[in-house]
């Protein structure tokens, strides 16, 4: 069964398409929250964002994208609302998924200490966006999201998230460059 087809079965209240739905999803959910509003409210995005699809807030269209558009589009409104209540604290990433992305051999203690202190640099980094530019970043770069998925999860056109993502590669260079920092980011 598609997605589609989950989420219409978890809506009439079937717990084995909505306990598949969460899997497929869920951490991707997470990690973006993670990104844009910090790891401790990054929990209640994901469930405020499953709990609208079970409530039927906003039926989905498969014509306005895939169902993972639509459920970071849910994320992202929940993000929102968090964003315009309070100041974004630091970001605090599952340490597994930092390691494996960084390296795929085992590196010596220095190596180890500087990769610590380059991610934590990313992180100051991408935490000092504004929200508009950070969200991009977090949907291009961390979630690998198209230009037009990223566009449809922020409601604007492809070019605006291209603008966004040139202007927010630009401040992270300037801003790790004063720190010191080399990282490569996807073109």
């Amino acid at each position: 069964m598609d997605d589609a087809g989950l989420i219409a079965l978890a809506r009439r209240g079937d717990a084995v398409a909505f306990s598949r739905l969460f899997a497929s999803y869920e951490r991707a959910i997470f990690r973006y929250a993670a990104h844009m509003c910090g790891r401790d409210a990054a929990d209640d995005v994901v469930q405020e964002t499953f709990l609208a699809v079970l409530r039927g807030t906003g039926d989905y269209d498969a014509s306005k994208g895939t169902v993972g558009n639509y459920l970071f589009g849910i994320a992202r409104h929940c993000v929102l609302k968090r964003l315009n209540a309070r100041e974004i604290g630091s970001f605090d990433l599952d340490e597994h998924e930092e390691h494996t992305a960084w390296t795929d051999a085992r590196p010596s203690v220095l190596d180890s200490l500087s990769r610590e202190e380059t991610v934590q640099a990313v992180r100051v980094a991408i935490a000092s966006l504004p929200a508009r530019y950070r969200e991009v970043v977090v949907l291009c770069e961390l979630q690998e999201m198209s230009y037009a998925d990223a566009a449809a999860v922020v409601q604007c056109p492809v070019g605006t998230v291209r603008s966004r993502l040139h202007r927010a590669r630009a401040l992270l260079t300037t801003k790790l460059a004063a720190a010191h920092v080399e990282v490569g980011l996807r073109k």
